[in-house]
């Protein structure tokens, strides 16, 4: 079940979304080019990527170093593939507009950063590993809009076996059954032992980020603004 579009227009040109969305594709296409390069693609996934063991270390010891702190941030502008970085400017591109249209540009960027970090940090407390990728805040996004948008349709590509088409689901049928997903998928990783689940997708930073997304509203106050919901 893939999401292609909302009818949920927002009210003004979502400036922060689409910049984020250009950092983002910018950035994968630089560590793209680097795959020539593969001592330097690692320096950069080594330097930027978020390390949970290492900066909870560092926490604990009183000396919080500056290039332990930083990947908080960078580590939502790697991706460790096309479909990874794809998928989550998909949704990214469906789902933010309408987001920031109610929070308002400045407070969407502090709600998108703030959902990013609580991701990380709560895919290290569950299942610490080394992540990247924008799924934690994009997660935060999609918690945020079916909490707003509950009945927005989205229009759908479903696939069942060879038999494949469009249709129109409400919102909290497309982004439930997403989190459902990711629970079941995240629970069904702590069996796996610590060098598998290292190599899998970080279904807790999902389940974090979206309910950190919820949560967050009640911080960043949505305005008064309605976006049409046809």
């Amino acid at each position: 079940m893939i999401p292609l579009s909302d009818s949920n227009p927002p009210g003004r040109t979502p400036v922060v979304n689409r910049i984020l969305l250009l950092l983002n594709l910018a950035v994968w296409l630089y560590t793209w080019s680097l795959t020539r390069d593969p001592q330097a693609l690692e320096a950069l996934y080594s330097r930027y990527a978020f390390d949970w063991s290492a900066f909870s270390g560092a926490i604990a010891s009183g000396s919080p170093r500056p290039e332990l702190v930083i990947p908080l941030i960078t580590h939502m502008f790697l991706h460790g593939g096309w479909l990874h970085v794809i998928g989550n400017m998909l949704y990214l591109w469906i789902f933010g507009d309408n987001v920031e249209d109610r929070l308002g540009s400045a407070p969407y960027l502090l709600f998108y950063a703030l959902s990013g970090i609580a991701a990380a940090v709560g895919q290290g407390l569950i299942a610490p590993a080394p992540m990247v990728g924008a799924s934690g805040a994009v997660a935060g996004v999609l918690g945020a809009y079916l909490f707003l948008f509950p009945g927005s349709r989205v229009r759908t590509l479903i696939f069942l076996g060879l038999f494949i088409t469009i249709v129109q689901l409400p919102a909290i049928v497309v982004i439930g059954l997403w989190i459902v997903v990711q629970v079941l998928s995240g629970l069904a990783e702590l069996r796996m032992t610590q060098v598998e689940a290292a190599s899998r997708v970080a279904f807790f930073a999902h389940v974090v980020g979206f309910f950190a997304g919820i949560a967050l509203l009640a911080v960043i106050r949505p305005t008064a603004r309605r976006t049409r919901v046809r």
